[in-house]
């Protein structure tokens, strides 16, 4: 599992979470440059992307990931209340979108493997 967001302190509280509920997190990254480079060099099943990133933007990550590898498992967030188009989702190549605020109470199995 790779988290992505700019905000490291939602990185944290987000890890923090995951692995208590028994998923392996290999790394965090804070942008999308970073994020491409860390699943080329871990490898991750599933990536966790922010919509929004200084350097592009979620849509765009995701797109690029499951391009390059379909099988990746990517989940989209944001804090942002409107959520995004299904199909524009969907056509990002990601398994879904979750609420940030939403995260700690998601059922995270309908959108990546079991940990």
């Amino acid at each position: 599992m790779l988290i992505v967001d700019d905000a490291e302190v939602f990185r944290q509280a987000v890890r923090d979470l995951l692995e208590l509920r028994g998923y392996a997190v290999v790394g965090e990254a804070g942008c999308l440059t970073d994020a491409l480079e860390m699943v080329a060099r871990l490898a991750p099943d599933a990536v966790l992307v922010d919509l929004r990133l200084p350097d592009g933007d979620g849509f765009t990550l995701s797109a690029a990931l499951t391009s390059a590898r379909p099988e990746l498992a990517v989940l989209l967030t944001s804090a942002d209340r409107a959520v995004p188009d299904p199909d524009r989702i969907s056509a990002a190549g990601a398994r879904g979108f979750v609420l940030k605020s939403r995260l700690a109470a998601a059922d995270l199995a309908q959108f990546w493997p079991s940990p």
